[in-house]
């Protein structure tokens, strides 16, 4: 069995799940406090798919700390395939609600009137930790594609 760095049940991959769980409550926390985030569909976007985002995450953390206190790999393939696939589709999901939120930002920037300077900072930190979190999910999702053909 060939362990790739970031699979699940490495530390690499516990280590890119906490990180994608903390990026991901830190752009849920900067849009839903104290800012009127549920005005534009963009904004209820990025908050639904960090909300779901932050038990995937934590749930496969909970695998790998599993995995690695016991020192046994993940050897199953189809539910590795599962991780696999859900890790794809929480990266898509991210990647455009991150996109939307941040479009969404630019056109408010334009018009200065319709968003305060810092209101407008805070969509625009929180759609920059969405597309953090997009770039951690799409790494665990390539490192569990790459195990995948070994296991089968």
């Amino acid at each position: 069995m060939v362990e790739v760095p970031g699979s699940v049940g490495t530390t690499a991959s516990l280590s890119l799940r906490l990180g994608q769980t903390v990026l991901a409550f830190g752009s849920l926390l900067f849009m839903t406090i104290g800012v009127r985030f549920y005005q534009f569909t963009a904004f209820c976007y990025l908050v639904t798919i960090m909300s779901l985002a932050i038990p995937w995450n934590l749930m496969l953390a909970m695998v790998d700390i599993y995995c690695v206190i016991l020192q046994q790999p993940f050897q199953k393939p189809r539910i590795l395939l599962a991780i696999s696939i859900g890790d794809w589709v929480v990266s898509v999901l991210v990647l455009a609600s991150a996109s939307s939120a941040a479009g969404v930002v630019d056109i408010l920037r334009s018009n200065e009137s319709s968003c305060p300077p810092t209101i407008c900072n805070r969509y625009q930190f929180a759609a920059t930790l969405a597309f953090l979190t997009w770039f951690l999910s799409l790494s665990s999702s390539l490192f569990n594609l790459w195990l995948l053909p070994s296991l089968i």
